[in-house]
Order: structure tokens, then C-alpha cells, then sequence
């Protein structure tokens, strides 16, 4: 049975004129794209669902970096000089001490005959969750691969960057070292071309396979028609926010444009207007079908923009978002512009959620735990010094 919301959606936007769903000259009677304006509105739940992962940013960010010292150590000093570039508001040692779960401090040389001074290296409750992350991983690879395929079956050429597709490993779940690890364990699906260095490196679809080549959207299709035995075509789920109203002219070129056929992602779409409805509907449907397959429903644009040449965005591609409000939600907490799909959130708690983010959950499980030692030693501390002041007065 179809929700509610669905249903609103529809009458919303039949309420006004009703169009053939087969009508092939629709797309003459749709306002040009360029014409269209709408103002950016401001919503404060999937801000804070932003704002929640503030903590465990940070703390994933100094992982990070102390696991790709060499031997996974570094002088806490040389940790305290990137504390800009880290975005690190306290001093490291403050940092340690507030997160007792993730660090060690060890005292070593940095060359030899120098003084000794302090080292952090991964300690032993972070190294078991390193070693839950693996097994989370091993456990979910099938879906690691269908995600990589699907990315690469998107680009109009089946190729993509390696270095680009490393660049967002963390947004998909993939591992750390998937180009060395995964890649050549699936000669059957991809294959690494270029030379090496730089940008220079590509990871290639070897081979097609038409189950991955179904998009989240008609997936959903395909269930609902399962579930209630009526044919229920491919198209996205438009919700407005709260509060959030369209201006007439937009509402009639939504409304018309909601009734095109969909086109999947994965369509060839080669011969297809850069500027057309059509060629709009097929580049929400790419954002639609990337943020689906990412962790948390939602990425940084910058990043969706190293991709304007493999997935055929046009230089403007930012303004899809606000565009299409009901869709998605362009978040600016942080200074950085974040696209939210705003179908997989409720309020601010992501409700899609995807098996991988199994690993985040165990983070940040780490993380309050230390947080919780933490704030019991320093009430201890406080409770001493008590008692210290009270045997000084007597």
C-alpha cells in the first residue's frame, strides 16, 4: 500500500492541470530549465542530523592520519603542527586525553641519540575495532562490489579515476585498500588501465551485469507493483518540507516534469540534449541513485563535482538540488555545501540505512565509551580535590 505522503504528492500536483502520462510531445509544453528559480530554504532537522557527526568526523579524521604514518605512530608533537589542517579546536594532548579509547602514549626517538619525547600509536580497544571493521567488510563485500560496479557503470565511458574513486571510498563504505585488496579478487568485473602516478590510473567494467544495472527507484518499482499487484511506474518520491511552498510557474513545471517517463541512470543517454527535461530527469536520477548508495544518504557537493565529466553534470549541476526541494536538500552547516536526500531521513535520524554503516556504529561505540571514562576520571579528579580542601579547612 502506498504511503500518505505519496499520495499528497499527487494530488498536489494533479490539483492544478492533469497531463497524459503517454503524451510524447510533453516535453515541448515544459518552461526551459535556465528559466526556473527557487530559493534556497533552510532546514534545521537535516542540519542537525549533520551536526550529530560533528564528534565522529574529528576523531575518524586523527585516526586517519595516525594510521597512514609509517608504522602507524607519530611524535604528538608533529600531530599538534596539523591541528589546522585537522581542524583540531584543542591542543592533540587535550584531544588524547578527551578520547582515551582511541590512543596510546608511549615515549620514543625520533632519530637515534636524540632525547626522547611522545609518541601516540593505535591502542589496543581501537585495534580490535580495526579488526571488527575488516570482518564488517569481508562480511558485506558482495554489496562493496555492486556499488563499485554501479559507479563505474554509470560513467558514459564505464571507466572512472581510481584516484577519484579513492577519494570517496569513505562515502561509499569502501575499504582503505579496496584498489589493492578487492579490485584483482574480481577480474570477472574490473579491470585497472592507464599508467601509474597521479590521475593517471582508471579502473575499467570489464564485464555488464543487469542486476546491478537496476536503479534504487526501480527497485522500489518493482516491489510496490509485487505488493500490490498494479503496475506502478518508475518515478521519484516528492515530498516538500514543511513550510516550503512553490511559486505557481514552478509547481506547473514539476508537476509536468514529473510525468516524463523515468530514465534510469544507467540508460545510455549519449544522443540526449545537455538541456533538455529529459537529460534533467536522467541527472536527478544519477544523484538520486549516488546518494542511495552512500553511507549516510548525502555528500559533500564538491565531491559529486569531480564527477561532471564522467556522469555528463553540466557546469551548473549545484542548482539541481535546490531545484528539486522536494528531492533534496542542500545543507550548508560546516561551510561546506552537503546534498541530503531528503527521502532517507526522518527529522534529523537517517532511517535508510545501509549494512555497512555497521562499522560507524562500532566507532561510535568506541568513541562514547572513552567518553564515559573520561568524564568519570575527571569527576574523580574534581571529588579529590574536594576532599583535599575539606582535610585543608579542618
Amino acid at each position: 500500500m502506498l504511503s500518505k505522503s505519496r499520495t499528497t504528492l499527487s494530488s498536489y500536483l494533479h490539483s492544478y492541470v492533469r497531463v497524459s502520462h503517454t503524451n510524447p510531445e510533453l516535453h515541448l509544453h515544459i518552461k526551459p530549465i535556465s528559466s526556473l528559480k527557487v530559493a534556497w530554504r533552510k532546514d534545521p532537522k537535516l542540519d542537525q542530523a549533520i551536526e550529530h557527526d560533528k564528534p565522529y568526523k574529528l576523531c575518524a579524521r586523527v585516526v586517519k592520519e595516525v594510521l597512514n604514518e609509517p608504522g602507524q605512530k607519530i611524535p604528538l608533537r608533529y600531530l599538534e603542527k596539523r591541528r589546522e589542517r585537522l581542524r583540531l579546536r584543542t591542543k592533540a594532548t587535550t584531544f588524547i586525553a578527551q578520547n582515551p579509547g582511541l590512543f596510546e602514549v608511549y615515549y620514543d626517538r625520533i632519530k637515534p641519540k636524540t632525547e626522547k619525547v611522545q609518541f601516540i600509536r593505535v591502542g589496543d580497544k581501537l585495534r580490535e575495532f580495526l579488526d571488527e571493521e575488516k570482518r564488517i567488510c569481508v562480511e558485506n563485500e558482495g554489496l562493496i562490489v555492486a556499488k563499485l560496479c554501479k559507479l563505474l557503470m554509470i560513467a558514459k565511458n564505464k571507466v572512472v579515476s581510481a584516484e577519484k574513486l579513492v577519494d570517496v571510498k569513505r562515502e561509499f563504505g569502501f575499504p582503505n585498500d579496496f584498489m589493492v585488496t578487492l579490485v584483482p579478487k574480481y577480474p570477472e568485473y574490473f579491470r585497472v588501465v592507464g599508467g601509474s602516478g597521479q590521475g593517471k590510473s582508471f579502473l575499467e567494467l570489464v564485464d555488464w551485469n543487469p542486476e546491478f544495472a537496476k536503479s534504487v527507484i526501480e527497485r522500489r518499482a518493482e516491489e510496490e507493483s509485487s505488493l500490490t499487484g498494479i503496475r506502478v511506474r518508475p518515478n521519484f518520491y516528492y515530498k516538500l518540507p514543511q513550510g516550503c511552498v512553490l511559486k505557481k510557474e514552478m509547481r506547473e513545471w514539476v508537476r509536468d516534469w514529473m510525468e516524463l517517463e523515468h530514465i534510469s541512470p544507467y540508460e545510455d543517454v549519449s544522443k540526449l540534449d545537455q538541456a533538455s527535461p529529459e537529460m534533467e530527469k536522467r541527472t536527478v536520477g544519477v544523484f538520486h541513485e549516488l546518494l542511495s548508495l552512500s553511507l549516510l544518504k548525502r555528500m559533500p557537493v564538491p565531491i559529486l563535482g569531480k564527477f561532471c565529466d564522467e556522469y555528463r553534470f553540466s557546469n551548473a549541476f549545484p542548482n539541481v538540488f535546490t531545484r528539486h526541494s522536494g528531492l533534496f536538500y542542500v545543507s550548508q552547516k560546516g561551510g561546506i555545501k552537503t546534498a541530503v536526500l531528503r527521502e532517507a531521513y526522518k527529522d534529523d535520524q537517517l532511517i535508510d540505512r545501509d549494512p555497512l554503516l555497521q562499522i560507524k556504529d562500532k566507532f561510535v561505540e568506541l568513541l562514547e565509551e572513552g567518553w564515559r571514562e573520561s568524564a568519570e576520571q575527571l569527576r574523580l579528579q574534581r571529588e579529590e580535590v574536594k576532599e583535599m580542601a575539606v582535610r585543608n579547612d579542618e
